[in-house]
């Protein structure tokens, strides 16, 4: 019986080959399945980055703001030299300002761990806190659009509502427009506008980073999970793009 000698040469390496390829095909399978199982899994949170980012950036920032709707603060009319409170001397004080309000000019008096005052700076008097009337005229003073006042409402600095997020004590003015505008009750001030706009790109925001409870939360584990997942699987499809490509070939 006679062999070909060149048969044996052959046989081992080929052998090799297909064991190589089958193993390529395997590892082709697997990281497919891992893939389409990942792909499954932050599908939806993906539809909801492009939702939400799509529709963040469908209007100019100024308009979601709202920076249109309020006229800047008059300047500060005086008819004679001010007089500073007596009652300031030796505390400890962060901040002493003169500033225009509706009524006319006032001092705002910012205690350093304490509250802020506001005082006339004809008399030298304190004043107390903003009433609901106070709040409104603040507002018209300065409002530009539209609406006209529709409510006027107290909020707490110990439980501000989501739309402020902040620890004042404040009036919250609800205009006809949609809009609200918060008036902080020590000091007069308005220290946020918020459009109709902007309510929705708040809510968007909070889907976006996957707090829509406090809107703010941009470090939870469920939103590291999803984005730690969402990079696996785009790098298993970087792999896997090269493979298919290179398999199809003739």
């Amino acid at each position: 019986m006679t062999h070909d000698r060149h048969s044996f040469a052959r046989g081992p390496p080929r052998r090799r080959r297909n064991a190589d390829r089958i193993t390529a095909l395997k590892v082709r399978a697997t990281l497919r399945r891992w893939h389409i199982w990942l792909g499954w899994l932050v599908g939806v949170p993906f539809l909801f980055w492009a939702l939400s980012g799509l529709i963040m950036v469908w209007k100019p920032i100024e308009e979601v703001r709202g920076t249109d709707l309020l006229a800047p603060a008059a300047p500060v009319v005086l008819g004679a030299p001010a007089i500073l409170p007596s009652v300031v001397a030796g505390l400890p004080l962060a901040k002493v300002t003169l500033e225009q309000r509706a009524a006319g000019p006032r001092w705002v008096i910012e205690v350093r761990g304490g509250p802020t005052r506001l005082a006339d700076p004809v008399t030298g008097r304190l004043l107390p806190p903003l009433s609901a009337a106070d709040a409104s005229a603040e507002v018209l003073a300065r409002y530009r659009g539209t609406g006209t006042i529709a409510s006027v409402s107290r909020t707490s600095a110990d439980d501000p509502p989501l739309e402020l997020r902040r620890p004042v004590a404040s009036w919250k003015v609800d205009m006809s427009d949609g809009s609200h505008l918060f008036v902080a009750a020590d000091s007069g001030a308005i220290v946020a506008t918020r459009t109709r706009w902007w309510r929705v790109y708040d809510w968007m925001w909070g889907l976006h980073i996957m707090d829509l409870k406090g809107r703010e939360d941009t470090h939870h584990p469920t939103l590291v999970a999803f984005a730690a997942i969402s990079l696996l699987t785009v790098l298993l499809a970087l792999v896997l793009l090269p493979l298919s490509i290179k398999r199809r070939r003739p």
